[in-house]
């Protein structure tokens, strides 16, 4: 266990944080998972702003590396392109 006021500050910390960045991780998994459900071209091309928006800002503060963000995207234009 800690020994110091200052580490146990940072446990605290640590454990809010980890459940800030789990949350939006989680819905940023959720919003690729329903955008590559999607079917309907036209949905998918009003979807994908919103989406490529979310995984600029997780990887600006750091929540995903800014490769994988890029690599999402990419794909996931990819997908919206092959779509009838």
């Amino acid at each position: 266990m800690a020994n110091h006021k200052s580490a146990l500050k940072r446990i605290r910390q640590a454990k809010v944080r980890t459940l800030h960045n789990n949350y939006y991780a989680k819905t940023m998994r959720n919003a690729v998972r329903k955008l590559r459900a999607t079917t309907d071209k036209e949905e998918a091309v009003k979807m994908y702003p919103t989406v490529q928006k979310m995984l600029d800002k997780l990887a600006k503060t750091n929540i995903i590396h800014k490769n994988k963000a890029a690599n999402l995207k990419s794909s996931l234009s990819m997908h919206i392109s092959k779509l009838g």
